[in-house]
């Protein structure tokens, strides 16, 4: 009974959400979305994270996931469209739509989740080259080190719904512009030397000194014969 009421409290909620647009060239551009879990799970070893991933990879995952369960019919992407506007608001969305349900289908098959490709996909910064060799102990560290060493500031949408609602913007001019502060090349959250720099700073403006403090300093070393 006990253990019953364990599985019944166990979750793991998953958002894919803000696409930012990077260019590679004059011709060439991709969108990113940032991937949020949030889970109590035994089977993950963070449970808070945000990684960003653009569609190509979740294909790239879909295909792993397949090869390694070949008795399970994985749910769908959605699909892909040599046509797809990267200004169009109604096709970035729907995607995105897509991308979460198939995240979210994915994450409710206990068979998939023993597949360490998956891991590393959401909780890891590692590109889908570095997955597959990590996976296969290919690398000099191992699945769990390259989940520990994906740091930065994370949020998710429960905490600021209010907040997300009236900041929602997928025209890809304001994507590109925007920073998150989560991901791999848009602004990625570096808190320890952000304190360092502005501590450097807040103790320089400290040691400044002040008309009052030179007057002080002048009267102080001047002759006192009066």
């Amino acid at each position: 009974m006990e253990n019953t009421n364990l599985a019944k409290k166990e979750f793991v909620s998953v958002w894919v959400r803000d696409p930012q647009v990077h260019k590679e060239d004059f011709w060439h551009a991709y969108i990113t979305y940032e991937i949020c879990l949030h889970t109590n799970s035994m089977c993950f070893r963070k449970k808070t994270s945000c990684v960003r991933r653009r569609y190509s990879e979740f294909v790239w995952l879909r295909q792993k996931l397949q090869n390694n369960a070949l008795l399970i019919e994985l749910p769908k992407l959605p699909p892909g469209n040599p046509f797809f506007n990267l200004s169009n608001d109604f096709q970035i969305t729907q995607r995105m739509q897509g991308l979460q349900q198939f995240l979210e289908a994915v994450l409710q098959t206990p068979l998939l989740l023993s597949d360490s490709r998956l891991h590393l996909f959401l909780q890891s910064q590692l590109s889908i080259a570095k997955i597959d060799a990590c996976s296969q102990g290919q690398t000099h560290y191992t699945v769990a080190q390259a989940i520990q060493r994906c740091v930065g500031y994370t949020r998710f949408p429960v905490e600021e719904e209010h907040q997300e609602d009236s900041k929602t913007c997928c025209d890809s001019d304001c994507e590109s512009t925007r920073s998150s502060g989560l991901g791999n090349s848009l602004g990625r959250a570096t808190p320890v030397e952000e304190d360092s720099s502005y501590n450097e700073s807040f103790s320089h403006e400290f040691q400044v000194t002040t008309p009052e403090a030179e007057l002080c300093s002048i009267l102080s070393s001047s002759p006192s014969n009066q």
